[in-house]
Order: structure tokens, then C-alpha cells, then sequence
């Protein structure tokens, strides 16, 4: 059996973990460098993952922007306590979005109908029958499928980001494939 030896860091990640050495000292000019870096870096997948939890874009990047506002604040606590603060993020991202499906679950009543109604522009992915599909998913199926198959995370690392243990990780999974499954079946598609 072979030994894999870590690889060495890059230049980027080497100057980000040396900002993070600066930000643990309680430097907040590097805890903000650091975070600013943290987000140049994340944000495009951080904003496909929020894409893929919500189903749609422009609530993808509000969930991103409350998310990175929160975890912004508390930056230096985050690089002291957490190892991988992207899977951090991810599970902030996750909990924002299942709590917020939650309250949004409530009734809503309007006093008046707005007079002009929006006009938004149609989503790209609106008619694909596995969009709709891991769309209807409860969110936490949701989360577990797109960080399994979309993020390619192991079972226990979903496990760590949801917060969760790994049976629940698998029995989220088998439900949302057998949904997805028969959904997709239902629809003329391949199963």
C-alpha cells in the first residue's frame, strides 16, 4: 500500500491560508481580504449550487447573498472552527433554503391584486422533465441529491454538511431517486 503524500498548496491557496494565519491573529484587514478572496474564488459554484437548490437563479443569488452576509460577520470564527469553510457555506446555503421553504409555506394573504402583473423572463430549464422533477423534491431530497450528484460529496461529507447522520443521508437519497424515477417515467422519460 502506498502512502499519498498531500500535494503541495498553490500559490493561491497558499496566500489565502496565510491570510487565514493573519485573520486567526485577529488581523481585520486580512479576515476581510481573506473573506473577500474566499467569495471571488467560491461564488461561481456557491451560485450553481444555490441554482440547484432553489430552481431557480435569481433566488439562487439571494440565498448566496444572505448566506455570504452572515458567514461574512463572523469570518474569523468561521476560519478558526472549520477546516473547509465551503462545505460550511454549502450547509448555511442548505439550512437558509429549508428554512425559508418553510416559511414561505405559510399562507400569504394579498389586500388587493396587484394591477400590473410581472413579466419575467421564461427560465431556460422550465420545461426539462428533470428540472421539474428535482424540483417537486422536498427540500432536504433536493439537497441531498444535488450535493451527491451535482457536487459529487460522499455520503459522510453530506452528511457533515446537512448537519445529519449518514442513514438519513441514504434514506433521503433512495426516497428522492425513487421519486425522481417515477416522475420521470410518468413523463416519457428514461427511468
Amino acid at each position: 500500500m502506498t502512502a499519498h503524500l498531500p500535494a503541495a498548496p498553490t500559490a493561491p491557496e497558499a496566500a489565502i491560508g496565510a491570510r487565514r494565519r493573519q485573520a486567526r491573529r485577529g488581523d481585520m484587514a486580512a479576515t476581510e481580504d481573506d473573506f473577500a478572496e474566499f467569495v471571488r474564488v467560491a461564488l461561481p459554484g456557491l451560485m450553481r449550487y444555490g441554482h440547484a437548490l432553489t430552481g431557480n437563479p435569481h433566488d439562487a443569488a439571494d440565498l448566496v447573498q444572505t448566506v455570504l452576509e452572515k458567514v461574512g460577520a463572523r469570518w474569523a470564527k468561521v476560519c478558526r472552527n472549520c477546516a473547509d469553510p465551503t462545505a460550511y457555506v454549502r450547509k448555511a446555503m442548505a439550512n437558509t433554503h429549508v428554512s425559508r421553504w418553510r416559511r414561505s409555506r405559510r399562507e400569504t394573504l394579498l389586500a388587493d391584486f396587484p394591477d400590473v402583473p410581472a413579466h419575467a423572463q421564461p427560465d431556460r430549464l422550465e420545461n426539462e422533465p428533470l428540472w421539474q422533477a428535482l424540483r417537486s423534491l422536498p427540500p432536504r431530497q433536493r439537497a441531498v441529491i444535488v450535493l451527491r450528484y451535482y457536487e459529487g460529496l460522499s455520503e459522510a461529507e453530506i452528511a457533515e454538511s446537512l448537519g445529519v447522520s449518514c442513514g438519513t443521508v441514504k434514506s433521503q437519497a433512495s426516497k428522492a431517486m425513487a421519486s425522481l424515477r417515477k416522475r420521470l417515467s410518468g413523463a416519457g422519460g428514461r427511468g
